[in-house]
């Protein structure tokens, strides 16, 4: 990676290291670890010439969260050419993670720099997609800040992906063009996640997730049909703000009605905080340039003391099962990784501890079309526990709102029975009734 002794020297550097995908693909050797921008923020060209001459690589590993293309780096035909290590697990690499073609290594999001600069991971190349420079040759990590900044500060070689159509977003998300050793040259449209739809039993949880939103209260809102539904429900609240691991357009939304003004918040007032953004084209138009919009990487925007600053601060997160203690699993069904921890920890731990803050873990009450309870007698075998029963304190469903701060064991199981889909309560209230030697009512 090249440090840069002078600034002003940017535009020679930066005309005589442009360079090919192919050309940049060459740039790689075997055996390298190469992290990638995160999620809307991937970058592709390069990827995808290294795809196409496989043959000219062997145990090259490819390190990323959120994956949003197709992955074909994880198809079996690259057994041995490439071999993918996820932060998180997502629809195109769980296959080959649960099949063992990839590997999936337990860490908290706000952890993952940490892993770059002390060692434990050393970063080969960097492998990012960047704005074009700015007039004092500044470009600009655009959707894209979180462990990708981080990456390309430690990284023995930086490659840039420059794309004309990836916003320019502000706050402490740059690199300058003298410490990036190669640049290729692109234009393609930033990869768009669209909005879901929202289903009546999602309303519903939304609804119930709202009527716990105080005004004035800093939200952290995740992806997904459970998230839109909530913000959904926030038009009569005042002066709320975002201080969040991202963001996408349903707070555009109450942004554009006056509900989210950012200045009731104690830390960073009139500022939209995230440190990476999934969206539409809406979304990349409204952050371009805009200086309300504050991107940091993620060891500082889900680091939990940072995240406690803020008072009110309200976490909203899902979950895939919830026993009747209270620790939930939301990375995994038994021994088959379905995601990862990513952020939720941190913000579950950050709200916490804020002054009058509060954690929601928000979920449907069952999966699987109604086939399978979320709210069950103990995880699944082998499940990680990602939430512990000391750290949790609402859940929410479609069926109401369960309180389990401060509560015993058997007060927890009655709320969370409470909630739980009607077609499961009796099999609940059985282990209830053999767990603690006493009817339920």
């Amino acid at each position: 990676m090249l440090v840069a002794s002078n600034l002003r020297g940017w535009k020679e550097h930066y005309g005589s290291r442009q360079i090919s995908a192919e050309g940049a693909a060459e740039k790689i050797n075997s055996g390298d670890r190469i992290v990638t921008s995160h999620a809307c923020g991937e970058p592709r060209s390069v990827m995808r010439e290294m795809v196409a001459h496989k043959d000219n690589y062997e145990n090259v590993e490819i390190v990323h969260m959120v994956p949003m293309v197709e992955s074909e780096y994880t198809n079996p035909e690259m057994v041995g050419h490439f071999r993918h290590n996820a932060f998180f697990v997502g629809s195109s690499t769980r296959d080959a993670i649960n099949d063992g073609r990839g590997d999936y290594t337990p860490c908290l999001f706000s952890e993952v720099p940490r892993m770059f600069r002390e060692g434990y991971m050393p970063v080969d190349v960097a492998l990012v997609q960047l704005t074009p420079p700015d007039e004092n040759g500044f470009c600009s990590f655009g959707v894209s800040s979180d462990y990708t900044k981080p990456a390309a500060e430690c990284a023995k070689l930086v490659i840039a992906e420059v794309n004309d159509r990836m916003p320019r977003t502000l706050g402490d998300n740059s690199i300058h063009a003298s410490d990036v050793d190669w640049f290729v040259e692109s234009s393609y449209p930033v990869i768009e996640l669209q909005p879901p739809r929202i289903s009546r039993v999602e309303r519903a949880i939304g609804e119930n997730c709202a009527s716990l939103i105080e005004d004035c209260s800093t939200l952290q809102v995740g992806i997904g049909a459970i998230p839109d539904a909530v913000l959904g429900f926030m038009k009569d609240k005042k002066d709320l703000g975002i201080h969040s691991e991202m963001f996408s357009d349903g707070v555009v939304d109450l942004v554009e009605k006056g509900v989210i003004t950012n200045q009731k918040k104690t830390l960073h007032v009139g500022k939209l905080v995230a440190t990476f953004l999934m969206g539409t084209q809406r979304l990349y138009d409204f952050v371009n340039n805009n200086p309300t919009v504050a991107m940091y990487p993620v060891d500082y925007v889900n680091d939990i003391s940072i995240i406690a600053k803020n008072d009110k601060m309200i976490s909203i997160n899902s979950t895939l099962e919830v026993d009747l203690m209270g620790q939930a699993t939301s990375e995994a069904i038994g021994l088959k990784q379905i995601s990862g921890v990513g952020g939720q920890m941190d913000f579950i731990r950050g709200a916490c501890r804020s002054r009058e803050g509060k954690s929601i873990i928000a979920t449907t009450s069952t999966a699987a079309e109604g086939k399978y309870s979320r709210i069950v007698p103990c995880l699944k075998q082998g499940a990680p526990v990602t939430i512990t029963r000391n750290e949790i304190q609402y859940v929410v469903t479609e069926y109401g709102i369960a309180h389990l701060r401060g509560k015993t064991l058997r007060e927890r199981a009655r709320e969370l029975i409470g909630i739980a889909h009607p077609d499961f309560r009796r099999q609940l209230e059985i282990e209830y009734e053999k767990r603690f030697n006493q009817k339920l009512n």
